[in-house]
């Protein structure tokens, strides 16, 4: 039983991690956002059906008042004319007509109390996905900032600094052999060029010195 349970929870560890993983911060609000925003078109649809029931009552309910007006003017016609039973006819529609004229102001009063809830809802809704749309944007930015220093921190916990100095410094010890090789070039083609004035000069002093004892020789030949 021991083993087992050391299974399962490292399982649950390994898949509670993986979701962590793939549970990027940045996505799941947007993703919130979006949802919000489904229950919002959700009521927008819901309290155009309300509005429309309750411009059918307000339309049900002035097409009773015109009628209930109509059979009123009848029943004082038939009455005028002595006609009972007809006034008796407007009568009784007319109390029909008043019934149903107070059901429909019920029914409308309960809609437009249903609508008002519908409005308030809506609002509400809307009110709040401003606030998370403003939290949002906060939101990601705190995130991006987290995940940049996240990734400092670590590249500062790496080698990858002192990799780079390291680097740093093999290079500049080449660039110091380019620069030595260089330098002893020129040095070998400085001395190359020196080379044949070295030998003139030789063969300069040797004429000098041939000169001097030719004159030497002149001078004491003229005083004997």
């Amino acid at each position: 039983m021991g083993i087992y349970k050391r299974i399962k929870d490292m399982a649950a560890a390994d898949i509670n991690d993986a979701l962590d993983k793939w549970e990027d911060p940045v996505s799941m609000l947007k993703q919130y956002l979006r949802e919000l925003q489904s229950e919002i078109d959700k009521a927008h649809n819901a309290l155009a059906k309300q509005l429309y029931v309750e411009n059918k009552y307000e339309k049900m309910i002035e097409e009773t008042v015109q009628i209930i007006v109509k059979r009123n003017r009848q029943t004082e016609l038939a009455i005028e004319k002595n006609e009972d039973d007809i006034a008796k006819l407007a009568i009784a529609d007319r109390i029909k007509q008043e019934e149903k004229l107070l059901v429909y102001q019920q029914q409308h009063a309960s809609i437009q109390s249903q609508t008002q809830m519908f409005c308030e809802q809506l609002e509400k809704l809307k009110e709040k996905y401003e606030e998370l749309q403003n939290r949002k944007l906060v939101l990601i930015s705190r995130a991006n900032v987290a995940k940049i220093s996240s990734e400092m921190g670590k590249t500062l916990m790496t080698n990858t600094p002192e990799k780079a100095s390291r680097g740093f410094a093999r290079m500049e010890d080449r660039i110091l052999q380019y620069e030595a090789r260089a330098q002893a070039y020129n040095h070998l083609a400085n001395t190359s060029r020196l080379a044949p004035l070295n030998k003139l000069d030789t063969m300069f002093d040797i004429e000098v010195e041939k000169e001097l004892e030719r004159v030497k020789k002149q001078k004491a030949d003229i005083m004997k």
